[in-house]
Protein backbone atom coordinates (compact mmCIF):
# COMPACT_ATOMS: atom_id res chain seq x y z
CA UNK A 1 0.00 0.00 0.00
CA UNK A 2 1.25 3.17 -0.52
CA UNK A 3 2.51 5.99 1.79
CA UNK A 4 -0.33 9.27 2.09
CA UNK A 5 0.62 12.58 0.66
CA UNK A 6 0.90 14.98 3.14
CA UNK A 7 0.18 18.56 1.83
CA UNK A 8 1.06 21.74 4.29
CA UNK A 9 1.26 25.06 3.90
CA UNK A 10 3.85 26.07 7.33
CA UNK A 11 6.35 23.82 6.71
CA UNK A 12 8.34 25.46 8.71
CA UNK A 13 6.69 23.88 12.26
CA UNK A 14 8.59 20.50 11.48
CA UNK A 15 11.62 18.65 10.67
CA UNK A 16 12.18 17.07 7.31
CA UNK A 17 14.75 14.24 6.22
CA UNK A 18 15.56 16.46 2.87
CA UNK A 19 14.29 19.36 1.18
CA UNK A 20 13.87 18.97 -2.31
CA UNK A 21 13.48 21.68 -4.70
CA UNK A 22 12.10 20.13 -8.34
CA UNK A 23 11.74 23.52 -10.34
CA UNK A 24 14.58 24.09 -13.13
CA UNK A 25 18.32 25.26 -12.33
CA UNK A 26 17.95 28.55 -13.30
CA UNK A 27 14.89 29.24 -11.02
CA UNK A 28 16.76 27.18 -8.18
CA UNK A 29 19.74 29.45 -8.60
CA UNK A 30 17.70 32.93 -8.52
CA UNK A 31 16.24 32.14 -5.42
CA UNK A 32 15.38 28.78 -2.60
CA UNK A 33 14.44 27.26 0.69
CA UNK A 34 18.32 27.57 2.23
CA UNK A 35 19.73 23.93 2.65
CA UNK A 36 16.93 22.28 -0.24
CA UNK A 37 18.29 20.79 -2.76
CA UNK A 38 17.51 20.67 -6.66
CA UNK A 39 16.24 17.79 -8.31
CA UNK A 40 14.35 19.08 -10.85
CA UNK A 41 11.85 17.16 -13.17
CA UNK A 42 12.37 19.41 -15.90
CA UNK A 43 15.68 21.07 -16.42
CA UNK A 44 15.79 24.79 -18.28
CA UNK A 45 15.67 23.45 -21.70
CA UNK A 46 13.10 21.19 -21.01
CA UNK A 47 10.74 23.57 -19.44
CA UNK A 48 10.94 25.70 -22.13
CA UNK A 49 10.16 22.87 -24.89
CA UNK A 50 7.13 22.67 -23.14
CA UNK A 51 6.19 25.93 -22.63
CA UNK A 52 6.71 26.80 -26.47
CA UNK A 53 4.41 23.37 -27.00
CA UNK A 54 2.12 24.81 -24.94
CA UNK A 55 1.76 28.32 -26.80
CA UNK A 56 2.56 27.40 -30.48
CA UNK A 57 1.09 23.33 -30.23
CA UNK A 58 -1.71 23.07 -27.82
CA UNK A 59 -1.95 21.92 -24.22
CA UNK A 60 -2.67 18.15 -24.76
CA UNK A 61 0.48 17.87 -27.24
CA UNK A 62 2.92 19.85 -24.31
CA UNK A 63 1.64 17.67 -21.18
CA UNK A 64 2.23 14.52 -22.97
CA UNK A 65 5.51 15.53 -24.10
CA UNK A 66 6.18 17.20 -20.22
CA UNK A 67 5.37 13.75 -18.74
CA UNK A 68 7.80 11.78 -21.03
CA UNK A 69 10.63 14.15 -19.51
CA UNK A 70 9.20 14.01 -16.33
CA UNK A 71 9.17 10.53 -16.27
CA UNK A 72 12.73 10.42 -17.37
CA UNK A 73 14.01 12.39 -15.10
CA UNK A 74 12.01 11.09 -11.94
CA UNK A 75 13.70 7.76 -13.17
CA UNK A 76 17.28 9.11 -13.34
CA UNK A 77 16.68 10.64 -9.89
CA UNK A 78 15.56 7.05 -8.36
CA UNK A 79 18.75 5.29 -9.75
CA UNK A 80 20.73 8.17 -8.00
CA UNK A 81 19.71 10.22 -5.56
CA UNK A 82 16.99 8.12 -3.87
CA UNK A 83 19.04 4.90 -3.99
CA UNK A 84 19.67 4.83 -0.66
CA UNK A 85 17.18 6.48 1.30
CA UNK A 86 15.70 4.41 3.93
CA UNK A 87 12.30 3.20 4.67
CA UNK A 88 12.09 5.96 7.07
CA UNK A 89 13.48 9.21 4.56
CA UNK A 90 10.60 11.76 4.71
CA UNK A 91 11.19 14.66 2.13
CA UNK A 92 9.57 17.79 1.71
CA UNK A 93 8.95 19.02 -1.88
CA UNK A 94 8.17 21.90 -3.43
CA UNK A 95 7.91 23.66 -7.13
CA UNK A 96 7.00 26.90 -8.17
CA UNK A 97 3.47 27.07 -7.67
CA UNK A 98 2.71 23.37 -5.47
CA UNK A 99 1.53 21.66 -8.84
CA UNK A 100 2.47 18.79 -11.29
CA UNK A 101 5.75 18.98 -11.20
CA UNK A 102 6.37 18.55 -7.08
CA UNK A 103 3.10 16.22 -7.74
CA UNK A 104 4.83 13.98 -10.02
CA UNK A 105 7.75 13.26 -7.84
CA UNK A 106 6.05 12.68 -4.60
CA UNK A 107 3.65 10.78 -6.43
CA UNK A 108 6.33 7.79 -7.12
CA UNK A 109 8.13 8.51 -3.70
CA UNK A 110 5.10 7.40 -1.92
CA UNK A 111 4.11 4.54 -4.48
CA UNK A 112 7.79 3.35 -3.01
CA UNK A 113 6.37 3.66 0.41
CA UNK A 114 8.01 7.15 1.30
CA UNK A 115 6.07 9.40 3.54
CA UNK A 116 6.16 12.44 1.63
CA UNK A 117 5.08 16.25 2.10
CA UNK A 118 4.49 18.59 -0.75
CA UNK A 119 4.52 22.95 0.02
CA UNK A 120 1.34 23.69 -0.55
CA UNK A 121 1.56 27.04 -3.22
CA UNK A 122 4.98 25.33 -3.32
CA UNK A 123 7.71 28.34 -3.77
CA UNK A 124 5.15 31.02 -3.77
CA UNK A 125 4.22 29.90 -0.13
CA UNK A 126 7.75 30.26 0.73
CA UNK A 127 8.57 33.27 -0.72
CA UNK A 128 5.78 35.32 0.80
CA UNK A 129 6.75 33.60 4.04
CA UNK A 130 10.20 35.71 3.53
CA UNK A 131 8.36 38.77 2.90
CA UNK A 132 6.52 38.48 6.25
CA UNK A 133 9.19 37.54 8.55
CA UNK A 134 11.20 40.87 6.79
CA UNK A 135 8.30 43.04 7.83
CA UNK A 136 8.00 41.58 11.34
CA UNK A 137 11.85 40.36 12.43
CA UNK A 138 14.23 43.06 12.45
CA UNK A 139 11.90 45.19 14.53
CA UNK A 140 12.25 42.99 17.41
CA UNK A 141 16.11 43.52 17.77
CA UNK A 142 18.13 46.26 18.86
CA UNK A 143 21.04 47.80 16.77
CA UNK A 144 24.26 49.45 16.95
CA UNK A 145 25.65 51.27 14.25
CA UNK A 146 29.16 51.08 13.17
CA UNK A 147 29.97 54.47 11.75
CA UNK A 148 33.09 55.61 10.56
CA UNK A 149 34.48 56.54 6.85
CA UNK A 150 36.24 54.15 4.05
CA UNK A 151 38.88 52.30 5.58
CA UNK A 152 38.55 53.17 9.24
CA UNK A 153 38.15 49.27 9.82
CA UNK A 154 35.06 49.28 10.39
CA UNK A 155 34.31 45.77 8.68
CA UNK A 156 37.39 44.38 10.89
CA UNK A 157 35.52 45.03 14.03
CA UNK A 158 32.86 43.70 12.75
CA UNK A 159 34.55 40.61 11.85
CA UNK A 160 36.35 41.15 15.75
CA UNK A 161 33.34 41.52 17.65
CA UNK A 162 31.89 38.11 15.82
CA UNK A 163 34.64 36.58 17.09
CA UNK A 164 33.77 37.39 20.33
CA UNK A 165 30.22 36.12 20.03
CA UNK A 166 28.73 38.89 19.32
CA UNK A 167 25.51 38.92 17.01
CA UNK A 168 26.66 40.59 13.88
CA UNK A 169 24.75 41.18 10.54
CA UNK A 170 27.13 41.36 7.87
CA UNK A 171 25.38 42.85 5.18
CA UNK A 172 28.06 43.64 3.10
CA UNK A 173 29.26 39.67 3.60
CA UNK A 174 25.67 39.13 2.63
CA UNK A 175 25.78 40.77 -0.44
CA UNK A 176 28.79 40.02 -2.39
CA UNK A 177 29.51 43.71 -1.82
CA UNK A 178 32.14 46.04 -0.60
CA UNK A 179 29.28 48.87 0.59
CA UNK A 180 31.72 52.08 0.27
CA UNK A 181 32.64 54.06 -3.36
CA UNK A 182 35.43 51.25 -3.96
CA UNK A 183 32.95 48.89 -4.84
CA UNK A 184 32.09 45.02 -5.52
CA UNK A 185 33.53 42.30 -3.83
CA UNK A 186 35.82 40.88 -6.45
CA UNK A 187 35.62 37.95 -8.69
CA UNK A 188 31.54 37.16 -6.62
CA UNK A 189 28.63 38.20 -8.18
CA UNK A 190 25.94 39.85 -5.42
CA UNK A 191 23.03 37.50 -5.58
CA UNK A 192 19.56 38.23 -6.31
CA UNK A 193 17.36 40.02 -4.22
CA UNK A 194 15.11 37.09 -3.24
CA UNK A 195 18.24 35.17 -2.19
CA UNK A 196 19.58 38.46 -0.26
CA UNK A 197 16.31 38.45 1.78
CA UNK A 198 16.00 34.70 2.21
CA UNK A 199 19.57 34.67 3.80
CA UNK A 200 18.56 37.76 5.87
CA UNK A 201 15.87 35.78 7.87
CA UNK A 202 17.90 32.85 7.99
CA UNK A 203 20.21 35.50 10.35
CA UNK A 204 17.33 36.42 11.82
CA UNK A 205 16.38 33.80 13.31
CA UNK A 206 19.28 32.26 14.75
CA UNK A 207 19.53 34.73 16.98
CA UNK A 208 18.19 36.26 20.24
CA UNK A 209 16.33 39.49 20.61
CA UNK A 210 17.57 40.02 23.96
CA UNK A 211 20.87 40.80 22.89
CA UNK A 212 22.03 43.48 20.59
CA UNK A 213 22.87 43.49 16.54
CA UNK A 214 26.07 44.74 15.23
CA UNK A 215 26.06 46.10 12.17
CA UNK A 216 27.93 48.79 10.03
CA UNK A 217 26.23 51.83 8.98
CA UNK A 218 25.15 51.27 5.08
CA UNK A 219 23.04 53.24 2.92
CA UNK A 220 19.57 51.57 1.89
CA UNK A 221 21.57 49.96 -1.21
CA UNK A 222 24.74 47.83 -0.58
CA UNK A 223 25.54 47.51 -4.13
CA UNK A 224 22.53 46.34 -6.50
CA UNK A 225 20.62 44.96 -3.47
CA UNK A 226 18.03 46.89 -1.28
CA UNK A 227 17.55 46.62 2.13
CA UNK A 228 14.38 45.14 3.53
CA UNK A 229 12.46 48.92 4.78
CA UNK A 230 11.67 47.68 7.94
CA UNK A 231 15.28 46.61 8.87
CA UNK A 232 16.57 50.35 6.83
CA UNK A 233 14.11 52.14 9.38
CA UNK A 234 15.35 49.95 12.00
CA UNK A 235 18.77 51.17 11.75
CA UNK A 236 18.19 54.72 10.69
CA UNK A 237 16.80 54.73 14.30
CA UNK A 238 19.79 52.81 16.16
CA UNK A 239 22.49 54.51 18.17
CA UNK A 240 26.00 54.66 16.38
CA UNK A 241 29.13 54.37 17.61
CA UNK A 242 31.70 56.20 15.71
CA UNK A 243 34.94 54.99 14.51
CA UNK A 244 37.80 57.28 14.32
CA UNK A 245 41.32 56.43 12.68
CA UNK A 246 43.91 58.77 11.76
CA UNK A 247 43.88 59.45 8.32
CA UNK A 248 47.50 57.60 7.53
CA UNK A 249 45.77 54.16 9.33
CA UNK A 250 42.84 54.86 7.29
CA UNK A 251 44.78 54.70 4.17
CA UNK A 252 46.94 51.73 4.98
CA UNK A 253 43.90 50.01 6.13
CA UNK A 254 42.42 50.75 2.35
CA UNK A 255 45.58 49.77 0.75
CA UNK A 256 46.24 46.06 2.70
CA UNK A 257 41.55 45.47 2.23
CA UNK A 258 41.05 46.76 -1.46
CA UNK A 259 43.58 45.73 -4.08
Amino acid sequence: MAAPIHVTAEPWLHTYSEIIDVRSPAEFAEDHWPGAINLPVLDDAERAEVGTLYKQVDPFTARKRGASLVAQNIARHLQTHFADKSRDYHPLIYCWRGGQRSASLALVLSQVGWQVTVLQGGYKTYRAWVRRQLQSLPQEFTYRVLCGPTGSGKTQLLHHLQRQGSQVLDLEKLAHHRGSVLGAEWGMPQPTQKSFESQLVQVFLQWDPAKPVWVEAESAKVGQLHLPPALWQALTQADCVEVRLPLEERVKGIIAHYP
